[in-house]
């Protein structure tokens, strides 16, 4: 059973000083790829830029200190960007803080409830299509300062925020646009010249140094927002029943992205390092981080696939790097934030153009829309959409309903009632080798033989009610090998079948019931009902009952029911 400990206290028994100076370089080289990165990603969000900081300070080192893996990287993320800036417009600050103490409090009850493998079950076409969306909504929302455009409204929907942008293409800065050009152009070549120093910081100086020595007419950070080099301060936020009950959504779709994205980043990180993570420890420790960076004025958190990779690139082993990669970016806080307010926003919005690329997946996209089935390209259709269109706690329920009902579909088409006689067509080798195969057995006369496969739920109970139960049929035999689950209804279903052979007075046999299903006839008194010695442990046994069964109808005298009690 999967350990809840921290692997830093795992680690730690056998850490050297070599390994330790790995650490501080690697924390260090990521701090500063994760400073440009969580100023833009706080402004994507709507919330002022050292909130993104205050994030990966506290956020981050709570989660390297209590995390399950060795390496995990922790901090704001573009998944998180849209559905941050809804619930800021909202329910502002306040709000955010509130949904995201819920956040953890619930990652925390799922990591101790060991759901880290339950996650891993959202179907991939929900995940792929919500993904994309983000990726566009993000795009959409930097087209403004990309070319610094001048809006008459304040558009919140990422729609409205499309049409915004084409009303006000006139009012189009050329200014804007030249360095926004120039800051794309360095984060798409700089990675070719050189992969030491990331490219988003050599993006920042590069245009902060032109705009400036050419006094360039190009909103700043500094502009349109007021620089804080504060540390955080606990900030409590206040909580009463109809904030809780509005923000659950928001709170529950917060948790399982923070989830979900941590735990891959957690699988992506153990196939470059060859180890493996603890996934509900580190399900607790997102929820920990959660609720510290809520209290501390962040916003949400989770693992950062970008962040990792880059950090084990760098020679990262250990939760060290990831706690001094925190430390390093609050010294950064306090000593250089105020510089933050020359970094022009075009180069921000060049910034969250290649993060919204990088985390888009679309060829993925493109691959499941190739080469799927109809209906999970629907699912994946329609999540995207609805992320683009609505927002991503509309997205995440209806598209995690219409998999559902996919799946009960699915699990319906391959559950079936077969008669022996209608199952000719096993010809394989396979088939004739196999020793419980249907033609080798000899069914007594009067006496059928029904195979079902598949599970029994709900879906596909109404395929339980096409058994044939004519006069010449005097005893019924329900063979339950590949039926490895069953459901409540699928249990009434039987019960109806039997109450209409009891009525006509045919006898029901039950063949290799498994373990599932047996114990739910148990537990419902149904084994009882129909008779403990009405259940065999194979078709042999079943077969060899319903022979002596017939023998014993036909003799004279007694009823039925006396004559089966005589068996």
């Amino acid at each position: 059973m999967e350990k809840l400990k921290p692997k830093l206290f795992s680690v730690m028994k056998t850490y050297t000083k070599q390994q330790f100076i790995k650490d501080v370089v690697a924390g260090i080289i990521v701090a500063i790829i994760a400073l440009p990165l969580s100023i833009a990603l706080a402004l994507a969000s709507g919330v002022t830029p050292e909130r993104g900081l205050y994030t990966a300070i506290v956020a981050g080192f709570v989660i390297s200190f209590l995390g399950g893996s060795r390496v995990q990287i922790s901090g704001p993320t573009a998944a998180f960007a849209t559905i941050v800036a809804g619930i800021v417009a909202r329910q502002g600050m306040a709000g955010l803080a509130v949904a995201t103490l819920m956040a953890g409090v619930i990652l925390i009850f799922m990591g101790l409830l060991k759901f880290g493998r339950l996650l891993r079950y959202i179907p991939y076409t929900i995940t792929t299509g919500f993904t994309l969306g983000i990726a566009v909504t993000i795009f959409i929302g930097q087209i403004k300062d990309f070319f610094g455009l001048t809006f008459q409204t304040s558009p919140v929907e990422t729609m409205e925020k499309l049409l915004e942008c084409v009303h006000s293409i006139a009012s189009l800065n050329l200014s804007a646009l030249v360095i926004g050009a120039l800051s794309l152009a360095i984060l798409i070549l700089w990675p070719k010249l050189n992969h030491r120093i990331p490219a988003s910081l050599i993006a920042v100086l590069a245009a902060s140094a032109v705009v400036k020595l050419f006094n360039m007419e190009v909103n700043t950070i500094g502009s349109l927002y007021e620089i804080s080099s504060k540390l955080p301060e606990v900030q409590v936020p206040r909580v009463s029943f109809a904030i809780v009950k509005s923000l659950i959504p928001d709170a529950v779709t917060i948790a399982i992205l923070a989830g979900v994205e941590s735990l891959l980043s957690c699988v992506v990180a153990d196939g470059m390092i060859g180890s493996k993570h603890r996934s509900n420890m580190e399900l607790v420790a997102q929820g920990a981080g959660n609720i510290f960076s809520s209290l501390f004025g962040g916003i949400p958190a989770t693992g950062a696939i970008a962040r990792t990779a880059a950090n084990i690139k760098n020679g990262g082993r250990t939760p060290i790097a990831g706690m001094v990669h925190s430390i390093t970016l609050l010294l950064i806080l306090v000593v250089l934030m105020p510089y933050a307010s020359l970094i022009p926003m075009p180069t921000i919005a060049a910034i969250l153009f290649m993060v919204a690329y990088n985390m888009s997946e679309w060829r993925e996209f493109v691959e499941l829309v190739k080469k799927s089935p109809k209906s999970d390209i629907l699912v994946l259709l329609t999540t995207f959409a609805l992320t683009v269109i609505f927002d991503l706690v509309v997205a995440i329920e209806i598209g995690i309903l219409m998999a559902a009902v996919l799946f009960m579909k699915r699990m319906a088409e391959v559950t079936d009632v077969q008669q022996w006689k209608d199952a000719e067509d096993e010809t394989g080798e396979d088939d004739l080798n196999d020793p419980e195969n249907i033609r080798l057995k000899k069914v007594p006369s009067h006496t059928i033989v029904y195979e079902i496969n598949g599970p029994m739920f709900f879906g596909a109970a109404d395929k339980f009610m096409n058994i044939s139960l004519n006069s010449s049929v005097k005893i019924v035999i329900l063979r339950m090998r590949s039926v490895p689950a069953m459901d409540v209804n699928a249990l009434h279903s039987l019960r109806s079948v039997w109450k209409a052979c009891k009525k006509k007075h045919i006898t029901l046999l039950f063949s290799h019931v498994q373990e599932q299903p047996l114990h739910m006839m148990k537990k419902a008194g149904f084994d009882k009902e129909v008779g403990v010695e009405n259940f065999c442990e194979n078709i042999d046994r079943a077969l060899e009952r319903a022979e002596n069964l017939e023998k014993l109808l036909r003799r004279p005298g007694k009823d039925v029911a006396d004559k089966e009690k005589a068996v």
